[in-house]
């Protein structure tokens, strides 16, 4: 009877399957799927990222203990299960959390999986000389202990109702002991090997990496899941612009997916109406802004520029920043730049909905007329050139961003409405590839900084903003001691800030975290540390013949690549 069932079973399948136009998935049947990213990886350690190119790169590559799915709920990727109060992974008092390796699992190499790994990658990132990106997010632990082989436990300075940070997520996964042992501290960056060819547990491993170019990929035989990936090779080629991106897939067919497609609506519409692919996006976390450097960037400070040491010699004043931001349309520039795909947005934490503030929302109207008068009660008068000053100091920025066309649109913009309440504004754009790029000897990277303000796009993993609103405390701003590493980009450090953070590590979850994290959320939008633009939904593109893609955006876009096949027929 058992295995009557199986067989109908078994049936039942091939039968959905070929409905559906999906060929039964085996171990490498689809043969190569070739994926663009406009913007190119510099390395495939996430730990060095320089921004979501690298994240996503290594995604397929290397794995954490849990994810997030696409519809934001957590599941256990390397773990067994998800630690809680109900299964004893987490205790009554809030102060561990306890994880179980899954059974079996295997790094490319052959050799098992073990909390050494965890152990180690712990190490890895929290050592104070190796520039780690992602510390913030280990910020929290106290120990981590292994009980055994399969298990560690985690413990915590305080009382942590939301465990779920380290190792959860695409940007902490595990490392491979074996392998970067020797790449601690100040010797990480010098790993080359290690950094382009990590050995992981994910359905790909690195066969050839060339920075800022292309990464070919092949199965790793040794993946958890037999019949998993349906592709044999991933060829993941870097660079170039987002509308190349889009017609490559949209257009020519050349290749399978193409990401984060930032471009204007209408010619998103174009390029779908060839047929040969499909427009796929999702609201998240995304968030547009301008970033302000509260440090001076001028060269001739060396390698003291950029750094907490001399702030900066006008943007200090709240007055100036909040007049930049009230001269602002965000409505216009959704309009021309995102259309449906954007939302004006006055908040760094634009998602979950329970999370977001609404007591911002006076910037969605422009107010030339209000940021004049700031700035001339604030004492900077306006020049016969047009532009204000004050004790000689002349309101001139330099505004840079990655080479796109709707930040260049935006740019224009800006500069515009600057140039009315008296700012000269300089603008330049870098290679996305570069400005992304984790290499602490380029001076062109975002984490350098040495412009006066600057604009990109960031996001949090997940539905929690812990990670995101941590981000800005004192003590992690990029500097030549960290290898120009550290998620604290304006070089941010308030005291009273940093007491709003601890709380929040210990506030449980429901309405106080959710007002705690809008009033952390409120304090850095309210001193115009960060002006928000845009809340802009992730936008991709895969040909019709790529199946079993699931848009996902609260973990790496790539997050299932083990799950896509060719189409039937294609």
């Amino acid at each position: 009877m058992e295995k009557a069932k199986k067989v109908l079973l078994s049936s039942m399948v091939v039968l959905w399957f070929t409905m559906t136009g999906i060929a039964q998935a085996e171990r490498g049947d689809s043969g190569t799927v070739k994926i663009l990213f406009w913007q190119a990886p510099s390395t495939m350690n996430p730990y060095f990222s320089g921004g979501i190119k690298e994240t996503e790169a290594s995604s397929m590559v290397l794995e954490p203990l849990a994810r997030y799915d696409q519809d934001g709920m957590l599941t256990p990727w390397l773990a067994k299960n998800i630690p809680t109060l109900e299964n004893g992974g987490i205790p009554p008092d809030l102060m561990s959390i306890t994880w179980t390796l899954a059974e079996g699992i295997l790094w490319a190499d052959g050799t098992s999986v073990t909390t050494d790994d965890i152990l180690f990658t712990y190490r890895f990132c929290t050592n104070p000389e190796s520039g780690c990106n992602s510390i913030a997010d280990f910020d929290n632990v106290k120990t981590i202990e292994a009980i055994d082989k399969e298990t560690i436990e985690i413990t915590f300075n305080d009382p942590t109702p939301y465990p779920y940070v380290a190792f959860v997520g695409s940007s902490t996964p595990i490392l491979q002991k074996k392998q970067f042992e020797n790449c601690i501290g100040s010797k990480a960056i010098e790993c080359s090997e290690e950094n382009f060819y990590p050995i992981g547990t994910g359905p790909f491993r690195v066969t050839e990496f060339r920075p800022n170019d292309i990464i070919e990929l092949e199965v790793n035989e040794n993946y958890r899941f037999p019949d998993k990936p349906g592709f044999a090779n991933v060829t993941f080629k870097g660079g170039g612009d987002a509308i190349g991106a889009g017609r490559a897939v949209l257009v020519t067919g050349e290749f399978d997916y193409a990401w984060n497609l930032q471009l204007k609506p209408d010619i998103l519409t174009q390029l779908e109406s060839n047929g040969k692919g499909k427009i796929i996006s999702s609201f998240g976390t995304s968030v547009e802004s301008i970033i302000v450097n509260l440090t001076n960037p001028s060269s001739e400070l060396g390698d003291e520029r950029s750094t907490t040491a001399h702030p900066h010699p006008f943007l200090t004043d709240i007055n100036v920043r909040k007049a930049l931001s009230l001269a602002i349309d965000r409505n216009i520039l959704n309009e021309i730049g995102y259309g449906i795909s954007g939302k004006p947005n006055c908040n760094v934490i634009a998602a979950p909905p329970h999370q977001v503030s609404r007591k911002n929302d006076s910037c969605l109207v422009q107010n030339i007329s209000e940021a004049n008068r700031l700035l001339d009660e604030a004492g900077w008068k306006l020049g016969s050139d047009g532009v204000r000053s004050k004790n000689g100091i002349r309101l001139s920025v330099l505004f840079q961003t990655s080479t796109n066309p709707v930040r260049q649109d935006f740019q224009a913009l800006i500069k515009q409405w600057w140039s009315e309440i008296g700012v000269e504004t300089e603008l330049r754009n870098i290679n996305a590839s570069v400005y992304f790029g984790g290499d602490p000897g380029n001076p062109d990277t975002l984490s350098k900084f040495h412009a006066d303000l600057q604009m990109y796009t960031s996001r949090f993993p997940g539905t929690d903003p812990e990670s995101a609103l941590r981000s800005w405390i004192c003590g992690y701003e990029p500097s030549p001691q960290s290898n120009w590493r550290g998620p604290n980009i304006p070089r941010y450090c308030d005291p009273d800030y940093d007491i709003l953070a601890a709380r929040l590590q210990t506030t449980g979850q429901g309405i106080a975290r959710n007002e705690l994290a809008k009033t952390m959320n409120d304090k850095i939008v309210q001193e115009y540390i960060i002006i928000p633009l845009i809340h802009r939904g992730r936008v991709s593109a895969h040909s019709n013949s790529l199946g079993g893609v699931k848009m996902n955006t609260w973990d790496a876009e790539l997050w299932n690549i083990a799950d896509w096949i060719r189409k039937d027929g294609f």
